[in-house]
């Protein structure tokens, strides 16, 4: 057990200390930070920061009538830009636009009885703004086209509406979550992938480099004969999740100081889709437990790849398929997001190199019965068990092996060598 610390804490102080993990995650956390408070930035250059930025856009109403409706649709929308009306003629308002008076333009006229307009920008592009103006200007063309026609405004208004279309779930009295509490789930899902996915590429990654450092530089020969293989692999495996969770302890931090310190900036939009203030408690245990075996899984077979190889170049070539897993897993995962009770999402929930991705997402978004999620985390267990006594024993004969990988014929090998001590 002595042993087993000391090849841990080399591992985790080795890598933690590395120039390339620290750079990383200190560019990681300054993104994050970069990212929380881009309005604030962006108000303070004097950019377009979205709503908040106080737009200002000078509106000639050649017309006489459109601009105070115009003016009352844009302040229903709650956004912050100021319409003024323009008394100049348009190449004033086009050079007040180019010295920063305004941030744009809007010329409306009607030329065959009905409002059209054009907008005038720095930029000249179709943007947000630009977009809001025309959607305001919409309702507006539609209520004097109906006045023309002598229709009644109430009669319009009724036309225009959307059509009141609830979704409600039938099993709702049996446990069925609602699509508010599907949304909720979804924020924790997507963090969930995206750090099974990034964790299983880095560090699973890391481990099969490391292994195959050793063995090019015969360190191995030396640990090979202190140690016991099994040892080292499972002290490797241990030492680089120990660093695997201080980087996403640290990014996670940073992340949570960031919402709670710009948390009246960030609302709405992408963090009321998220809805990650609402998850459950059961949800992050779900995370913590289908994370941790995910990484498991993937590691094992990490360690055992790194031991196949005799240099460091041949383990990007055996760790492709790894990859390809993971990466398959990731992209039924997000499409699932959409379709959790899809018949190819349910099925690749039960298949281990799978299941801590897309079980995750079906016990998160949808009411899954109690044995299938306990068969799931069986096969999981089961496999990463298997793996664990074959790995280890791929991984004791192949530390002994140098020379040019041969993949399947290796394991052949390493098999054999395994059994000769």
């Amino acid at each position: 057990m002595n042993k087993f610390g000391i090849i841990l804490s080399h591992t985790y102080l080795t890598r933690v200390k590395a120039k390339s993990f620290l750079i990383t995650t200190i560019i990681t956390v300054l993104f994050i930070f970069l990212a929380g408070n881009m309005p604030s930035i962006l108000s303070s250059f004097g950019g377009s920061g979205g709503e908040d930025a106080g737009q200002r856009v000078a509106v000639l109403d050649e017309t006489g009538d459109v601009f105070p409706d115009l003016r009352n649709n844009m302040q229903n929308t709650g956004g912050n830009v100021t319409l003024q009306r323009y008394e100049g003629s348009e190449a004033e308002a086009k050079e007040e636009v180019r010295g920063g008076t305004f941030d744009g333009f809007l010329n409306i006229t009607m030329p065959s009885g009905e409002p059209q307009a054009a907008y005038f920008s720095m930029q000249g592009n179709s943007s947000a703004l630009s977009q809001s103006l025309q959607q305001a200007l919409q309702p507006v063309k539609v209520n004097m086209a109906a006045a023309d026609a002598g229709v009644d405004p109430a009669v319009v208004e009724q036309l225009t509406s959307p059509v009141v279309f609830d979704t409600s779930a039938l099993e709702q009295d049996q446990g069925a979550q609602s699509a508010e509490e599907q949304n909720s789930a979804r924020g924790i899902v997507y963090v969930m992938l995206f750090l099974l996915y990034l964790s299983v590429i880095m560090y699973g990654n890391m481990i099969a480099m490391d292994v195959a450092n050793e063995k090019s530089s015969r360190v191995m020969e030396i640990l090979v004969s202190s140690v016991s293989p099994v040892t080292q692999m499972f002290a490797k495996i241990a030492g680089i999740a120990l660093l695997g969770l201080t980087q996403f302890g640290i990014i996670l931090a940073a992340g949570y100081v960031m919402l709670q310190t710009n948390q009246n900036q960030l609302t709405g939009g992408v963090f009321q889709y998220f809805g990650l203030q609402h998850a459950e408690a059961g949800t992050f245990i779900y995370a913590i437990i289908f994370f941790l075996l995910g990484y498991l899984l993937y590691a094992t077979m990490s360690a055992t790849i790194g031991s196949l190889v005799s240099r460091t170049e041949e383990v990007n070539q055996l760790m492709a398929p790894l990859i390809y897993l993971i990466m398959i897993a990731f992209f039924i995962a997000i499409f699932g997001l959409n379709a959790p009770d899809n018949m190819l999402v349910t099925v690749t929930s039960f298949i281990p190199f799978f299941a801590p991705m897309i079980m995750f997402l079906r016990v998160t978004m949808l009411e899954v019965p109690i044995w299938e999620t306990a068969l799931s985390f069986g096969l999981l267990i089961g496999t990463i068990l298997l793996l664990a006594v074959a790995g280890a024993r791929v991984y004791k004969g192949g530390v002994l092996l140098y020379g040019k990988s041969n993949s399947l014929k290796d394991v052949k090998k390493a098999l054999q060598l395994s059994k000769k001590e």
